[in-house]
């Protein structure tokens, strides 16, 4: 007795009979086979591949360019301890990588459009072996493709194509040279502006904040209150980045038993923004859950246990801000967070 083999290596090739889960095949749909070529332009015209390749040089070459100018801009244009300077010098090296990256995408993507092999090629399936045999066939693949891009007769674009991919580097690899040596201080992570006294104030407005104006459920994005002229500093800009704050209002009954005394006013509860993860921006308030929720790595942290972590990668709860009420019923800060801020590195206490 002989036993029939016919392997089913398509999902046309089988359908459901009725009312059962039973496969049963159906006869195969014809191939039908590769569309028949149609040439381009470039294929048959030599002046317009010859227009093309001008053209993908031109995008690589504005792309040497825009690297060229934003090493220029990294060095010409350095913040200079305002916030305008600082937003200025951002702003060029952003259009500058932009204009480099895209110069290179957009003339990679017109190469493989107008001047490399426009055939469809068909490479039947066989088992993974490395073998001499199949050593060959892949670096005969590697000649035909490099023989289809033209690089090898097309001077011109093997000398754009190599130079804005050697000098984008460059964009990256200067910065980071140049910082090395700059400011590792990390002490700075352990003090924030907060302290005794500082009130709360609405970001970005800068308008203070009073216990009486939040509402149960209500949540406050909060910076520390300093004079207006020293917010338009630079240094503003990193020491708010430090001190950032999400201020909740919850039914103090909600408040676990193991909350921290003194921590919080009437159920209104301060904790800092930056993950302990990685220092993303915590900012995802479920009203219900009382659960704050990092968009980067899904880090959760209950603020009505005194943000300890509940899910995600993050080890350690969030720091929280003391917080009270002046005589004139504005909130305040008691002291700084209860412990620095952000991811933990080697030089912490705690």
């Amino acid at each position: 007795m002989s036993e029939s083999k016919n392997p089913v290596n398509n999902s046309s090739d089988i359908q459901r009979t009725a009312g059962s889960g039973d496969l049963v095949q159906s006869d195969r749909f014809p191939d039908p086979g590769v569309p028949e070529h149609k040439p381009r332009l470039t294929d048959t015209d030599p002046k317009a591949a010859k227009r093309s390749e001008r053209i993908i040089a031109g995008l690589f070459g504005i792309s040497c360019l825009a690297t060229i100018a934003t090493l220029v801009a990294y060095f010409a244009v350095r913040p200079d301890g305002t916030t305008e300077g600082t937003r200025l010098s951002t702003q060029l090296l952003g259009i500058g990588l932009g204009i480099s990256l895209l110069g290179i995408a957009i003339a990679t993507i017109h190469w493989a459009k107008s001047l490399m092999s426009h055939h469809e090629y068909i490479d039947q399936r066989h088992p993974v072996e490395t073998s001499a045999e199949d050593r060959e066939v892949a670096v005969a693949a590697l000649q035909q493709g490099a023989n289809d891009s033209g690089i090898a007769r097309r001077g011109l674009l093997k000398g754009a194509v190599v130079s804005a991919l050697a000098l984008f580097p460059l964009t990256i690899a200067v910065p980071l040279v140049s910082s090395v040596g700059g400011d590792w201080n990390v002490d700075k992570f352990r003090h924030t502006l907060w302290e005794r006294g500082r009130r709360l104030a609405y970001d970005p407005s800068g308008r203070l904040i009073k216990a009486a104006d939040l509402t149960i459920g209500s949540v406050a994005h909060v910076i520390p209150d300093v004079p207006e002229e020293e917010r338009r500093t630079h240094e503003w800009i990193t020491e708010k980045a430090k001190a950032v704050v999400l201020l909740v209002r919850l039914d103090p009954a909600d408040l676990k038993s193991d909350h921290r005394e003194g921590a919080s006013y009437d159920g209104i509860v301060a904790y800092s923004k930056i993950c302990t993860h990685v220092g993303c921006p915590v900012a995802l308030y479920e009203q219900q859950t009382h659960h704050l929720l990092c968009p980067c790595h899904q880090s959760t942290f209950d603020i009505s246990d005194g943000a300890k972590v509940v899910f995600g990668p993050a080890k350690r709860p969030l720091p929280q801000l003391p917080i009270t009420v002046d005589d004139e019923g504005y909130l305040v800060a008691e002291d700084d967070f209860n412990e620095p801020i952000g991811p933990s590195y080697w030089e912490r206490l705690k």
